[in-house]
């Protein structure tokens, strides 16, 4: 099935393609300029940590709902071993097996296409089975550390966690930044916090996925006119799920990463940071939010900590 009409309207106003140059791969992290983490490091005045990562292991987050996206299945390869004869020090050591996106993850720019394309205009064909991505791999962001902003648009609401149908629009996003005092700049990490993952960590993995709350196709707007540098979300499918057009799948992905260029995050773990937030009425922060650069790759695993 095409897609619509209003979904091409957006990606016109969101389209970022030659922006920083034709040969560009890395599309907003370009926003995250030196003067900007500079200003990031002054959000730091205690030095408090709050990490944001779900544990890695076997019964994880994913369900079997997207093929081959397996949870971490670990095996240890050596236990106790004295590799270097009788005597010696003993070394243990292990192996994974894992998708790259089962967890709280960053996607890169070229883990969907739509028309053929990918940012900045590349064919889709560029993504191959031998070699991964040709262009804007994940390895081609080595650096994710900016000012980091929480949107906490369940606690601006009054609610734990939003419900299941709940699109969160651009209105919602004005008004988790009043409710936290704080405004949007250009080259800042947004976390959207819903509290959907507090379903997951209930134990019910099916719930969590699905339905959830997530963004709106209309939020790509907002992130575009903000110039915000990344976004990440409580939630395994960023965007709301089932989705709010019916039959237009995953629209806000093509919009952020082929249009806009922008990155995204899935299953970050945004219940201590809403805490540390609400405590020290605080919603900015440093945050540290380094891929893991596998060359070529869609995604990565990132373990993100926020440093008030």
């Amino acid at each position: 099935m095409p897609l619509p009409a209003e979904f091409h309207d957006i990606a016109k106003r969101v389209n970022n393609w030659g922006r920083w140059g034709e040969s560009d791969e890395i599309g907003t992290l370009n926003l995250v300029t030196d003067e900007v983490v500079r200003e990031a490091a002054a959000e730091v005045r205690t030095g408090r940590r709050v990490p944001l990562a779900l544990t890695l292991k076997e019964d994880g987050v994913q369900s079997g709902l997207i093929p081959g996206r397996v949870n971490p299945l670990h095996t240890m390869v050596q236990i106790n071993q004295e590799i270097f004869g009788p005597g010696t020090v003993a070394c243990s050591d292990d192996a994974v097996t894992m998708g790259l996106q089962a967890a709280t993850h960053w996607d890169a720019l070229t883990h969907v296409s739509h028309s053929g394309r990918l940012y900045n205009g590349r064919p889709a064909q560029t993504v191959t089975a031998h070699g991964g991505s040709e262009f804007s791999g994940i390895d081609k962001a080595p650096y994710i550390v900016s000012r980091g902003v929480l949107l906490d648009v369940a606690a601006a609401k009054g609610v734990d966690r939003l419900p299941g149908d709940h699109a969160v629009t651009p209105e919602d996003l004005d008004e988790a930044a009043e409710f936290g005092r704080v405004t949007v700049r250009s080259g800042d990490i947004v976390l959207v916090r819903t509290g959907q993952i507090q379903v997951y960590l209930a134990g019910d993995k099916h719930g969590y996925g699905y339905p959830s709350p997530g963004l709106s196709v209309r939020t790509p707007e907002w992130f575009h006119a903000h110039d915000v540098a990344a976004v990440a979300n409580d939630t395994l499918t960023f965007e709301i799920f089932p989705p709010e057009i019916e039959n237009l799948w995953l629209p806000v992905h093509a919009l952020d990463l082929v249009e806009m260029g922008m990155l995204q995050g899935q299953n970050w773990n945004l219940e201590s940071l809403s805490t540390a937030c609400g405590e020290t009425t605080r919603y900015s922060f440093l945050l540290s939010a380094m891929p893991e650069p596998f060359k070529g790759a869609t995604g990565t695993p990132v373990a993100p900590v926020a440093v008030f």
